[in-house]
């Protein structure tokens, strides 16, 4: 779902632009009003596990794959606020150091990937527990229908955006069909994987679910600690690096949802070479002739640096509200 330089012209890019900026300045007005000193490392390990798993392109239909886009995990297991700004970080780091994601693209892809999933994922979340039970089980419910329709909501954004600055020529109606219709389907696995991913932590850690922490779920009760959050931090990390190591490599080489609108509805022409590039574009280190190899080294180095930039960017937002 990462928008090349060149899929939409300079101008929409640019208002679009505008648009995430304002929505992350938003995201840390409202972040610095409540965050709390056990949710910084807890940002951190969610960036980067998010991170981790959009590595892991899973096959979707003949051709075509998908990966996890993460709003809705970030939103319920942090709020809707810092949820977006811990993708955003994601969404940056990707288009800065691996070349994923154009830079002149980068307000799109901030405003698709962090700002619309977190709080359509969050808006879902909350609209369904509202009406379930208040279960452990309601929250997986809720979790899978809030991954699934943030990734639709995301692809009906990008749509709205190559209706207004489109480049390629490409129908707008056959562009709207294929991009909902692949990402409905890349929703399912969306929605499976934000429901495993929160109910993994929820069984270990609900205080830290942000998304269930006025819901009183019963039998939730837990005793917090900077060594219990220490642990927790980093056996996520290792889960994230296991994943990087053991799993992507059998990741799909599937053209994503997007890349597989844009070949078949004849833009992928379009797309503009990165203006960055560096020695982790695509995924690969430079010097390591070995493909598979480069890859999980990149993404290992990935890892460590989005949770240093996600733990960075929390820090700070904590010190900003306590001066």
């Amino acid at each position: 779902m990462h928008v090349p330089d060149g899929f939409i012209n300079v101008a929409t890019a640019a208002g679009a632009g505008v648009v995430a900026v304002s929505g992350l300045g938003a995201s840390l007005r409202r972040t610095g009003r409540d965050l709390s000193e056990r949710q910084i490392p807890f940002a951190g390990l969610t960036a980067a596990f998010i991170f981790a798993v959009q590595m892991l392109n899973f096959p979707v239909a003949a051709g075509t794959s998908g990966h996890l886009l993460g709003g809705s995990l970030a939103a319920i297991l942090l709020g809707p606020w810092l949820g977006a700004l811990a993708v955003a970080v994601v969404v940056f780091m990707q288009a800065l150091m691996f070349a994923d994601g154009g830079i002149v693209a980068l307000g799109l892809n901030v405003l698709n990937m962090a700002l619309v999933t977190a709080l359509v994922g969050w808006g879902v979340f909350r609209s369904v527990m509202r009406v379930l039970p208040r279960r452990s089980s309601a929250v997986m419910i809720a979790s899978m229908l809030a991954g699934a329709t943030s990734v639709v909501a995301s692809s009906l954004s990008f749509v709205f955006q190559y209706a207004i600055g489109g480049e390629g020529g490409a129908p707008l109606q056959s562009v709207f069909q294929a991009m909902v219709g692949v990402h409905s389907l890349i929703g399912i696995g969306e929605g499976v994987i934000t429901a495993v991913a929160v109910g993994a932590v929820l069984a270990v850690r609900p205080d830290l679910v942000k998304g269930v922490s006025d819901l009183q779920l019963p039998r939730l009760a837990t005793a917090p600690s900077r060594k219990s959050i220490l642990a927790f931090v980093t056996g996520g990390l290792a889960i994230a690096l296991a994943l990087v190591f053991l799993v992507a490599p059998l990741a799909s080489g599937a053209p994503d949802g997007l890349e597989r609108v844009a070949i078949d509805n004849g833009f992928i022409e379009s797309a503009q070479e990165h203006p960055l590039g560096g020695p982790l574009a695509d995924y690969s280190v430079s010097g390591i002739e070995n493909e598979q190899t480069g890859a999980v080294l990149a993404g290992a180095i990935g890892v460590g640096a989005t949770f240093v930039a996600g733990l960075i960017a929390a820090t700070i937002l904590r010190r900003r509200r306590s001066a």
